[in-house]
């Protein structure tokens, strides 16, 4: 037992946390807000970074606000979020509550997945840019009771793919993929990564944009367990699948690669949350990983790709 638990601690001492966190803090939102976290992230081409923060005010009104930064550390929120659509389909099913948003580029256009609730529960939208400053709205892209989607940043054979997290009857969700010939209708799903570790048994979803690497497509996902039957517990996994079947997992560790142990990841709107929705793979080859932490506050945490797919194979 012992060695297991020493294992598992050098596996988390690969992600290092920036000694500068919370890289953002309500503070730094234009308007009166209780937080800013589980943002997604896009470095262009230009070599700029785009962030797109869930920012959630006092009377729980939801922002998806994008923020600028040049180095990936220090970020600037614009002045004004992003302005919802007024497609009469998204005015008649959201409630107005949107958040968490991931990004990915496919073939030099940006798409955002985010979670939406609506009058039948929580939903996927899509929004597409090729500017990362005007948005368009292209629909939901799921049925009702589904969040957590993420687009990979390439085509399968030849169709789009996406990991989401359906909430399913049997109350431990999973990562699920699905196929989609034009990102509008999707079928071909498959369960993926079933919640089954002892450290996320209650949940598993897809966090940050897959990373195409040598080895397979590397997925940093969320993870959940229930603490004394009532308190969930959020970390963050690795593993990874087949490039041309991203159902079929090659290899997942089986120790967190980051869990809530600070101040800010363990206090705050809610108790003992890491949450990625974003990374963003360096030249160097370092991975930057940002994350809320507490549901209260956006963070940044780096590891080197070659020890992330590492972690995946050392059991």
């Amino acid at each position: 037992m012992a060695e297991r638990y020493l294992y598992a601690k050098s596996k988390q001492d690969i992600v290092v946390r920036y000694p500068g966190n919370p890289i953002l803090t309500k503070n730094d939102v234009p308007l009166a807000a209780k937080g800013v976290f589980n943002s997604g992230i896009i470095k262009k081409k230009d070599g700029k970074y785009v962030m797109l923060c869930r920012v959630e005010t006092p009377s729980m009104k939801q922002f998806v606000w994008p923020a600028d930064s040049v180095d990936g550390v220090k970020f600037q929120l614009r002045p004004e979020p992003i302005i919802m659509p007024k497609d009469p389909e998204f005015l008649e099913y959201t409630t107005g509550m949107y958040y968490d948003p991931r990004v990915t580029e496919i073939e030099g256009k940006y798409y955002i997945i985010f979670a939406c609730h609506s009058t039948h529960s929580c939903r996927l939208g899509l929004l597409r840019s090729t500017d990362m400053v005007d948005f368009k709205w292209m629909g939901f892209i799921s049925e009702v009771d589904n969040r957590n989607g993420v687009l990979f940043p390439e085509k399968i054979n030849g169709l789009y793919c996406r990991y989401d997290r359906p909430n399913t009857s049997d109350g431990r969700a999973y990562m699920w993929v699905s196929y989609s010939p034009d990102l509008i209708h999707w079928g071909g799903s498959k369960a993926v990564a079933l919640a089954k570790d002892e450290w996320g048994w209650k949940k598993n979803g897809p966090g940050a944009v897959p990373i195409k690497t040598d080895k397979g497509w590397l997925i940093i996902y969320h993870a959940v367990n229930v603490q004394c039957a009532a308190q969930y517990v959020y970390h963050l996994g690795v593993m990874l699948t087949d490039l041309n079947d991203p159902s079929k997992i090659i290899a997942r560790s089986d120790s967190p690669i980051l869990s809530p142990t600070t101040d800010y990841e363990l206090n705050g709107l809610s108790y003992a949350v890491v949450f990625t929705c974003g990374a963003v793979l360096e030249d160097n080859r370092e991975v930057k990983i940002y994350y809320g932490g507490a549901d209260t506050v956006q963070c940044l945490a780096t590891a080197k790709l070659d020890d992330l797919i590492d972690a995946c194979f050392n059991r």
